[in-house]
């Protein structure tokens, strides 16, 4: 069997016989394009939510108050406030999947949820403002 494996931007085509494995053909993969979002007018059923990158968005575009910002990259799995919402310092805002462990999103102070700057599903990096506090 011949297989195409790709690791750190380089391809290795390897063909496996008999429990041996044989490198063919070793090549570096040049700039590829980021692959294009399909575009469907119909729901598909059953899907996962898409994944969205966020970036910091800039600072007009946030509401006034103290911005709570992801510590780490990683998906949002649950959104556990809503916009207008009253929170005590140290409440789960949001949980974060960062490297296959669910991690809580605290609270820095208590008040008023102003934004909700992520949605579930999004991946962030570490630094973007995922919820506004006022």
């Amino acid at each position: 069997m011949k297989y195409k494996v790709t690791l750190n931007d380089r391809v290795y085509e390897v063909e496996v016989e008999a429990g041996e494995a044989m490198l063919l053909d070793e090549y570096r993969v040049t700039a590829p394009a980021a692959p294009a979002a399909p575009v469907s007018a119909a729901p598909v059923a059953a899907a996962a939510p898409a994944a969205v990158s966020v970036s910091a968005p800039a600072a007009g575009n946030l509401a006034a108050g103290e911005v709570v910002k992801s510590p780490m990259p990683g998906n949002v799995l649950k959104i556990n406030v809503s916009q207008g919402q009253q929170v005590k310092e140290g409440d789960v805002l949001i949980i974060l999947e960062a490297m296959k462990m669910e991690n809580e999103i605290a609270s820095t102070k208590s008040g008023t949820v102003a934004q909700i700057v992520v949605s579930q599903g999004a991946v962030v990096e570490t630094g973007a403002p995922l919820v506004v506090i006022a």
